[in-house]
């Protein structure tokens, strides 16, 4: 194939993409650039709603926590624990998910110095998991969900095709300059070409692992395919007759030998008599929120069932540890965050920028005489 053919055709691509799911990409990267920060602002409306944390001299112990959790929810049998996400400094709380029989999530958030409920946080009424739904799935359960993922596909050939498009590739320095002093049409392409190639890498990035997360079965199912990496096996606890699960906190003990050195984030508590305890590790070179090391264990004896540690995983379990970090901008910290901020924003003006773009040639088509014969 030529150069000629592979422009016309990377050019048609572009352009009906572009068109049949611009707006959908500009609410993912607006909804994305705030989701960014979203344990910060989580945290920031917590305490602006229940009161801040004032550090006291010892955390109540995760026992006593798992007490305070069962009471509160007695009332309310439909709710079942998830999650506990332990405080990750002294000003913070215990973070605690429930999940209902709609699969619709409640935050409760416990003191950590005194136990006491500081309050509730209904789905429907946190701004951040609205906006964390609207993300990912429109708002609408499973079929936005799909439509989501296939707009993360769409966006990743959107962004190629635009690659292939970008001037740069016959004289690098023009791929890069911007004519302010030129003509509108001019401007408003060279600004689409600058901002296009800047976040190539990053959309290229968000796009693919967006799509992995949104069919993340599937993808993890090739991923091990292609890389020959085992499927892990299933785990589950055996229940011991007369014999109730062991506090949590030895569970965390146990999980302490067996990844020492790290700090526990939190804790995953199933739902059934066979499942297993979850705990949540993070080490020093791990970048994201919660970290990306865990430890599955028998919720009756504390057996070790699983150590998930980041620095010694196969390559098929390392390439999905990455959809995280590389989707929501956290491989370098907090420059990457931010860098993420403005990948988001930026989608917005590759839709208009790219919007005026097609109106500019459909006027010329449709100004342009018909010559006659």
């Amino acid at each position: 194939m030529n150069r000629k053919k592979l422009h016309d055709i990377a050019f048609y691509i572009h352009r009906y993409i572009g068109l049949v799911v611009g707006l959908i990409v500009v609410l993912i990267g607006l909804t994305g650039s705030l989701l960014v920060f979203k344990p910060e602002i989580e945290h920031s409306i917590v305490t602006q709603k229940f009161g801040h944390v004032v550090p006291g001299k010892e955390f109540i112990s995760i026992d006593v926590v798992m007490e305070i959790i069962k009471k509160a929810i007695a009332p309310q049998p439909d709710l079942k624990i998830g999650s506990i996400i332990l405080p990750k400094d002294p000003t913070s709380f215990y973070h605690v998910r429930l999940w209902d029989s709609k699969d619709k999530m409640t935050q409760m958030f416990i003191n950590p110095y005194t136990g006491k409920v500081m309050g509730w946080l209904k789905e429907d009424f946190n701004i951040m998991q609205v906006t964390l739904r609207l993300h990912y799935q429109l708002l609408a359960g499973q079929p936005g969900l799909i439509l989501i993922g296939i707009t993360g596909l769409l966006l990743f050939i959107l962004t190629i095709t635009g690659v292939i498009l970008w001037p740069g590739w016959r004289k690098l320095i023009a791929g890069f300059k911007i004519k302010w002093n030129a003509h509108p049409k001019r401007v408003n392409f060279d600004i689409h070409k600058v901002i296009g190639i800047i976040v190539f890498a990053f959309l290229c990035l968000t796009s693919i692992t967006g799509f992995c997360l949104n069919f993340y079965e599937q993808s993890v199912a090739a991923i091990y395919a292609v890389t020959f990496t085992p499927k892990p096996p299933e785990l589950a606890s055996k229940p011991i007759p007369g014999r109730s699960p062991l506090p949590l906190s030895q569970i965390l003990k146990k999980a302490d030998a067996a990844l020492p050195n790290t700090k526990t984030t939190y804790i995953g508590i199933p739902d059934g008599s066979e499942g297993v305890i979850r705990v949540g590790k993070k080490q020093a070179h791990e970048t994201s929120h919660l970290g990306e090391s865990e430890i599955s264990l028998d919720m009756y004896t504390g057996e070790v069932l699983r150590v998930f540690d980041s620095r010694s995983l196969a390559l098929g379990d390392r390439i999905i540890t990455s959809f995280s970090p590389l989707h929501f901008g956290t491989f370098w910290g907090l420059a990457s965050r931010i860098l993420y901020v403005f990948v988001g924003l930026a989608t917005s003006i590759l839709f208009v920028t790219g919007l005026v773009m097609w109106w500019y040639r459909r006027r010329v088509n449709t100004t342009t005489p018909t010559k006659t014969l």
